[in-house]
């Protein structure tokens, strides 16, 4: 074994996951294992502690690791765990110097003091069909339920130039799609000369990177999407059909609790805005079940919102209390109740996106393709090829000729 990457959480980390391989490999790691946590939820980080302690049992003399929002925010605890070397906060490990072999021990540095974003240029994603790209980092809200700004500090942007430099190195090595990803990316642009928006800088983006075929936004903020991005909607073929949005709830009492900045009627009026602009648009949605004080019949609104929005792809947690969190003082609802409720949710969403599967029966896609029978539409639909026989990286306009529990089905012509 040389270097084996474990990596928990959103796509943010699994950017920074390959940018850390790339920075470790060149500094000589051998018989490491690089473990990049999450702090989203409780499950996150007992999942991650768990691989720790799994890996030190398979592999005793193997270095570990550890980075990520969980080991910036508590480094004490992972570093007490069995067979970990060393904890590497987030303010430096995309830093070259944090990766040396000879690199002392370093305190984890407090992560809200940060005034930069550390850019590093990543050409490969471990064999991945599609590329990640770092736009931005950190979040100046505080959404009461969120301990991420305290593993991830002050939102800071990524400039156009680094950007673009990065997307061309990419197309050019192959990658047909890449994903512009952040902690909060519509905030990206005000530290910047200029002050761009998100819009602003995926327009310049496109026009610099013409070879690029496919560029696909992560998590969305509802009242934060500017006039640029509207009109990319509209008119861009290249930004695909499919925005995934950080709803997180559907009552309006629920929202002003978790300090959220929109309410049931902004989504409502940004889903039909979208769909005037670009009929076929497809939604996904991140959406917590069962956070404090939610009643029966604000939880049956986040249900009636997935219809009402026709949202496809959910994204659900079950409420998850973080420590130090405002939430965390809330009256808490029984664990088992938030449980049953995500269940509900994600059964949901499961109905939602087989009725939009059913509709793309008959319809041409194009399918960028991750594995030999697998890959997603452009509005990021899995769909499966019979027999097989596409390369992984492939982008093949397919006809939908039927549906499965999880996806599409097309068969080779």
């Amino acid at each position: 074994m040389t270097l084996d990457v474990l990596t928990f959480g959103c796509r943010l980390n699994t950017y920074e996951s390959e940018a850390m391989r790339d920075l470790a490999g060149k500094a000589g790691h051998t018989d490491t294992i690089l473990v990049n946590t999450c702090a989203v939820t409780a499950e996150a980080e007992r999942q991650a502690r768990q691989a720790i302690r799994s890996a030190h049992r398979k592999n005793p003399a193997a270095t570990i690791l550890v980075t990520g929002c969980a080991a910036q925010i508590a480094p004490e605890r992972w570093a007490a765990l069995p067979g970990v070397a060393r904890v590497i906060g987030n303010a430096d490990k995309l830093r070259p110097e944090a990766w040396a072999l000879d690199a002392p021990p370093a305190p984890v540095t407090d992560i809200m003091a940060a005034t930069e974003t550390a850019a590093h240029l990543v050409t490969d994603f471990a064999g991945r069909a599609r590329a990640f790209v770092q736009v931005q980092q950190g979040c100046d809200h505080r959404c009461t339920f969120c301990v991420i700004p305290y593993g991830r500090g002050p939102s800071r942007s990524v400039p156009i130039g680094a950007i673009v430099e990065q997307v061309r190195l990419l197309a050019g090595r192959g990658y047909r799609e890449v994903v512009l990803t952040g902690v909060d990316i519509t905030s990206y642009g005000p530290d910047l000369p200029g002050r761009p928006s998100l819009g602003q800088m995926v327009r310049r983006l496109l026009a610099l990177v013409p070879e690029l075929p496919r560029l696909r936004l992560s998590s969305l903020d509802p009242v934060e999407m500017d006039d640029d991005l509207w009109r990319l909607i509209a008119e861009e073929p290249r930004l695909m059909p499919h925005l995934h949005l950080s709803l997180q709830h559907g009552a309006d009492l629920i929202l002003k609790r978790m300090k959220r900045r929109h309410l049931r009627a902004d989504a409502i009026a940004l889903g039909r805005r979208a769909r005037s602009l670009r009929p076929d648009i497809a939604f996904g949605a991140d959406l917590i079940a069962g956070f404090p004080t939610e009643t029966e019949a604000q939880f049956q609104e986040m249900l009636d919102l997935v219809g009402e929005m026709e949202l496809t792809f959910l994204h659900v947690f079950p409420y998850s209390e973080r420590p130090g969190t405002p939430a965390a003082r809330m009256p808490q609802l029984p664990v088992p109740l938030r449980r049953e409720r995500a269940a509900r949710l994600r059964a949901t969403g499961q109905a939602a996106a087989a009725r939009f599967f059913a509709t793309r029966v008959g319809q041409e896609e194009a399918v960028l393709f991750e594995r030999e029978d697998r890959g997603h539409t452009e509005h990021f639909a899995p769909l499966r090829l019979a027999g097989g026989g596409a390369r992984p990286g492939e982008l093949r306009r397919l006809r939908v000729t039927g549906t499965t529990p999880d996806g599409l089905l097309a068969e080779a012509a």
